[in-house]
């Protein structure tokens, strides 16, 4: 995807900062504390971008394919694994026709990229294909109510980056897919994107849990 390609040299220095780094770290424990993640499971990273969650996943010894349609940001993840070592296998494929045959993976994640899919459902409906049953299949987001979301959703962002082609979702609307599996629903990123960096602290995410809505959803289905 065109809009992808371009930022893709500068996408990881977002995660060098003190707020990417915090974000991607709760963002990160959330999602892990809800996928079921062992040494040896085959799982598939739906709209893997840079490598982020694959390569985070392959340090622990799962087997990753992780699928992009971005040529550039697929380029750095591979690059990214090669420095460490580690063997993932990326792919370029569209996530609404997943190459794959049927309960391929032991389970299917993929993280802030539902945004920016034209037909999640779709989406969502092919991984539940290729997973086996019994297996986990999760999905986090940015949550369109929240502080995170009024931002990406601003005038400023919507012009000046790839969120100008973002769908924000919000917990209603993830609760409608697939209802009959749906295990949970948590929430996190509770501090918000104007915080001053003393602010960007656990204590204060702990804090902000108890009396406003996370910036990021994530959902945990069984198939």
């Amino acid at each position: 995807m065109k809009p992808f390609d371009s930022s893709a040299k500068s996408y990881d220095s977002w995660y060098e900062s003190r707020m990417g780094a915090f974000v991607d770290r709760v963002e990160t424990e959330l999602a892990f504390s809800l996928f079921p993640h062992e040494k040896g499971m085959k799982v598939l990273d739906v709209g893997c971008g840079t490598g982020n969650q694959s390569i985070k996943l392959a340090r622990k010894g799962v087997l990753v394919t992780g699928i992009d349609i971005s040529t550039k940001m697929l380029e750095i993840a591979k690059e990214k694994a090669r420095d460490e070592g580690l063997s993932v296998n990326f792919r370029f494929m569209d996530a609404e026709k997943l190459e794959f045959e049927d309960e391929f993976f032991d389970g299917a994640i993929s993280i802030t990229a539902f945004e920016f899919l034209p037909k999640p459902e779709k989406v969502l409906k092919e991984m539940f294909r290729v997973v086996k049953k019994g297996g986990s299949i999760v999905v986090g987001t940015i949550n369109r109510d929240s502080s995170w979301g009024e931002m990406y959703m601003s005038e400023k962002y919507r012009q000046d980056s790839v969120f100008k082609y973002a769908d924000l979702k919000s917990l209603e609307d993830m609760k409608k897919w697939y209802p009959e599996k749906l295990v949970t629903i948590r929430q996190s990123l509770f501090i918000p994107p104007n915080a001053p960096e003393e602010e960007i602290t656990p204590e204060r995410e702990k804090e902000l849990s108890e009396r406003t809505k996370g910036g990021f959803i994530c959902a945990l289905w069984k198939k």
